[in-house]
């Protein structure tokens, strides 16, 4: 009975998005520090490539088995596993720093952890939407969960920032300790139901690998589910071809203070985007508000922004493209939520995010050998390329790099309308892919 009095639905999920909110906002503030200090320790941006890298290794190799997991054992002690691995490395950093002995070999151990509840965290939350709150509410969840996305890229920076000449890294590795136990306490204080078993989830139980490959048979085995993930990994791949970074440096003449405002206005835009699809669950066809979105992201936050030359011109394109991508992201995800049966989204979302980040790996290497050796190289020299392109994008430092945004937002939005015009099974997607009805499940079940 005492279970029953715990707060559920949207009551219950804004308990848990206000403890995530707080915890991943502390956790990006001592991100954020401890690249000041590493990069103050070691002098070294390949430090800093190296523990992106091991924050992303468990995801690459373990998502499909945590996915299974996720849908195997209590998806409230998942989420909790997350919270509770993150805050042990954590304390480790913090026990580490206090006694002198924190080396940047440790940074590489513990970035390898966090990133291990991470890939038992994305499929949990996720899932845990789905028997949380009624399906009509499910975009406006995604636009909430989007906000602990995008806030903290605004917030933590100036709380780090604000904090670190205080308090020092060791002040604010406390504060990120004490905010998983607000994390993992309003976890405990709220209901998430278990999901009814469907006969789809019954009939691929089995071993852990099985379970874990599943949620890719079930991918591959819908044309308009897989023709909708493919069309994202292209999207993905495109972007990658964005390198904000040297781009804004190169244009800019090495000034930080741009790159910093241009990277606020994105994550500004992705908090506007996600107040925005928290209380507005967009057109009625949710496969348009997909096109609309990437389409417009495509366009302003790739093609436009890669013309220009001026903070005055980067700062409202990047911002409206994240708003645009908010768009997309909390459809896209309402859309896996209503499709697939509950008891399958940890696997089923861990395959799909597999598939998505499938090429995070390449393509950044890819787009700035491009940059180094061919565009950059190329509209600085009197070639063919700078006298085709030089009238768009300038013939200085960083046009090369602005061409690649103006070229990849070209194929991005062209991909869009490909894809609306030719490809009949994603463009239907919402008509061809029934929703999942949990309550015919339950029915069917008991007869």
């Amino acid at each position: 009975m005492a279970s029953r009095r715990r707060p559920t639905g949207m009551i219950g999920f804004t308990f848990v998005w206000i403890g995530q909110l707080v915890s991943v906002l502390a956790s990006s503030a001592t991100g954020f520090a401890l690249s000041i200090w590493a990069y103050e320790t070691t002098g070294s941006a390949t430090a800093l490539g190296v523990i992106s890298t091991s924050f992303l290794i468990p995801f690459l190799l373990l998502s499909p088995i945590a996915g299974a997991m996720v849908d195997r054992y209590n998806r409230k002690l998942m989420m909790m596993v997350s919270d509770l691995a993150a805050a042990v490395a954590t304390v480790a950093v913090l026990v580490l720093h206090a006694t002198g002995g924190l080396a940047i070999w440790h940074l590489y151990l513990t970035s390898i952890l966090i990133g291990l509840g991470n890939t038992f965290q994305w499929p949990a939350y996720s899932a845990a939407i789905t028997t949380m709150v009624p399906k009509e509410q499910y975009q406006r969840a995604n636009g909430m969960m989007g906000l602990v996305d995008s806030g903290p890229g605004v917030l933590a920076p100036l709380l780090a920032g604000a904090l670190y000449p205080i308090a020092g890294l060791t002040g604010i590795l406390v504060l990120d300790v004490a905010t998983f136990v607000l994390a993992v306490g309003t976890l405990l204080a709220v209901e998430i139901p278990t999901p009814p078993r469907s006969a789809e989830g019954e009939a691929a139980r089995g071993h852990l690998l099985a379970e874990a490959v599943f949620g890719f048979k079930y991918i591959f085995q819908r044309k308009s589910l897989l023709g909708l993930q493919l069309f994202f990994v292209t999207l993905n791949f495109l972007t990658g071809f964005g390198l904000v970074v040297p781009f804004i440096l190169a244009r800019t003449g090495n000034n930080s203070m741009s790159l910093g405002a241009v990277t606020s206005a994105a994550a500004l835009g992705g908090v506007a985007g996600g107040l925005l699809m928290s209380t507005w669950r967009g057109f009625k066809r949710r496969m348009r508000n997909v096109f609309v979105g990437e389409f417009l992201f495509g366009f302003l936050g790739f093609f436009l922004f890669g013309f220009g030359r001026s903070l005055a011109f980067w700062i409202p394109t990047v911002a409206l493209g994240a708003v645009a991508a908010a768009l997309t992201n909390s459809t896209a995800q309402a859309i896996w939520q209503s499709k697939v049966p509950p008891d399958l989204q940890g696997r089923v979302f861990s395959a799909r995010r597999s598939i998505s980040w499938s090429l995070i790996p390449v393509t950044p290497v890819l787009a700035g050998a491009v940059a180094d050796y061919v565009t950059e190289p190329a509209m600085v020299s009197d070639t063919w390329m700078s006298h085709a392109f030089g009238w768009a994008v300038g013939t200085s430092a960083g046009s090369g790099l602005g061409l690649q945004y103006v070229l990849a937002g070209a194929l991005y939005c062209l991909t869009c309308l490909v894809v609306l015009f030719f490809v009949p099974a994603v463009r239907n997607l919402d008509a061809l892919v029934p929703d999942y009805d949990v309550s015919r499940e339950e029915t069917s079940s008991k007869t």
